[in-house]
């Protein structure tokens, strides 16, 4: 299945439903196939891109719902980010705060204990927050900088 294709079939359902989050799905994933075409790539890069496609069964022949569309556009997400080192607006970020949360409140238990408990989880949780957004909105600059963002 070449790119355009997926993106032929993508807006097809996407005009078939009336439910927003479908809709949202359907088009960021063709957004997504958008940008991959209107960026270079090798014949074998490519040819990689459309054997990926082809393997989720987006063609329309059998059973094709949001659920397994989903399904796809997670997996699609990462095998570029596994091949070509390409992630999504805002990958790190995303990742970052919710490490941050986690982290800053096994902080806030363990090195705040000495003040109320609930206060100290939610410094940790604070603090691990603030952290994590700007390690990580560092790193999301860095990979937009080297075109790494789709």
């Amino acid at each position: 299945m070449t790119i355009q294709e997926a993106i032929n079939f993508l807006k097809s359902e996407s005009e078939k439903t009336s439910k927003k989050t479908e809709v949202k799905l359907f088009d960021k994933f063709v957004n997504t196939l958008i940008k991959l075409q209107n960026r270079e790539f090798t014949s074998t890069e490519i040819q990689a891109i459309e054997k990926e496609l082809s393997s989720y069964n987006l063609d329309g022949n059998g059973e094709t719902n949001f659920k397994t569309i989903k399904k796809a556009y997670a997996a699609f997400e990462t095998f570029l980010k596994d091949s070509f080192s390409l992630t999504p607006k805002d990958y790190y970020l995303n990742k970052g705060i919710s490490l941050g949360i986690l982290f800053g409140m096994l902080f806030g238990i363990v090195a705040l204990s000495s003040l109320e408990r609930s206060l100290g989880i939610s410094l940790g949780m604070a603090f691990g927050m603030l952290i994590g957004l700007v390690i990580d909105k560092s790193m999301d600059s860095k990979a937009k900088n080297e075109f790494r963002v789709i």
